[in-house]
């Protein structure tokens, strides 16, 4: 159950939305067990992001969640930041340094009307 939420203070058009959501789904498999089969895609635009108390330029926060008993190895994460942060700065023209990108993992995960 991987969740990448993508939040980001420029436009987020379709053709971008398509990209990154394909560079997701490939990247996601990086985490042991996740494929894009379960992986849900969130795309928040236009939204008020300060970083280091400015707003001149765009700025991104990309924010991964996984459902997952043991703990994901730190590997995986930096896998994804590797694949991940490229893209995200191509595809939406904001420079590397202005994205952050977050993970966290849960053993405790609902979908369907059940849980886990």
């Amino acid at each position: 159950m991987p969740v990448i939420k993508t939040h980001a203070s420029a436009p987020i058009p379709e053709d971008a939305r398509i990209a990154l959501k394909t560079a997701y789904g490939q990247a996601i498999s990086a985490v042991p067990g996740k494929s894009e089969g379960w992986l849900m895609c969130v795309f928040e635009e236009n939204e008020p992001i300060y970083f280091r108390g400015d707003d001149s330029q765009p700025s991104a926060l990309i924010e991964v969640s996984v459902f997952a008993r043991a703990e994901v190895p730190a590997g995986a994460w930096q896998t994804l930041t590797e694949q991940i942060t490229p893209v995200v700065a191509e595809t939406l023209g904001i420079d590397p340094a202005r994205i952050y990108i977050s993970y966290g993992s849960t053993p405790n995960f609902g979908w369907n009307g059940g849980n886990f």
